[in-house]
């Protein structure tokens, strides 16, 4: 029902959803990209209901508790401690902890923007990459483009370990959408080598 309603609320705005999810999938990391205004999530979060993409976003875990928790896990949120679990050991990586969610979580779609802000961002965030290849689960590609009209997932990468290479094919994705403010949006100009 909700899912037909998410639908239904995006069409009436004139968009479409593009499904390249695979319902196949329990896990993976996904991007959402670009980020350039405000109405990207609203546009998102449309899309991957429609999908019937339950996704994710990890958070610091002082946000779980009363009175925040009961709305930012209604929202997707999941708890990050990043504190020592013995006095004198070193702080996890996020990069660690949210691996370690893949281990614990049996279906868990992790939802994160690679750019971290609506600036312009011309090296991007590349944990991500490493939290899959830790994981073992795939990347998918969600976007809004704003010219077509478009939101979904358009692509889903199997990493290989060649970071290079991966990266290179992602950023090749992203750089042919259309952001609402493009003069707000590049791919990562260390793996595409033809930014405009």
């Amino acid at each position: 029902m909700f899912e037909k309603l998410a639908e239904q609320s995006l069409g009436l705005i004139g968009w479409k959803i593009d499904n390249h999810w695979d319902l196949n999938i329990d896990q993976c990391v996904m991007i959402a990209a670009p980020h350039t205004s405000n109405w990207d999530a609203l546009y998102a979060r449309l899309a991957l209901k429609a999908l019937g993409v339950n996704v994710r976003i990890t958070i610091k875990d002082s946000y779980m508790k009363l009175p925040l928790g009961p709305f930012v896990r209604a929202m997707g949120g999941i708890g990050i401690n990043r504190r020592p679990k013995k006095e004198g050991e070193a702080r996890p990586s996020m990069v660690e902890l949210m691996s370690d969610l893949f281990k614990t979580h049996e279906k868990l779609v992790m939802l994160v923007t690679p750019e971290g802000t609506r600036a312009k961002q011309e090296k991007w965030k590349t944990g991500f990459y490493h939290v899959a290849i830790n994981a073992g689960v795939p990347i998918a590609l969600a976007y809004m483009d704003y010219d077509k009209k478009t939101t979904g997932v358009g692509k889903i990468i199997y990493p290989t370990g060649d970071y290079e290479k991966d990266m290179a094919e992602i950023m090749a994705f992203y750089a042919q959408i259309n952001p609402k403010f493009p003069e707000l949006f590049s791919v990562d100009i260390r793996y595409h080598s033809s930014q405009e």
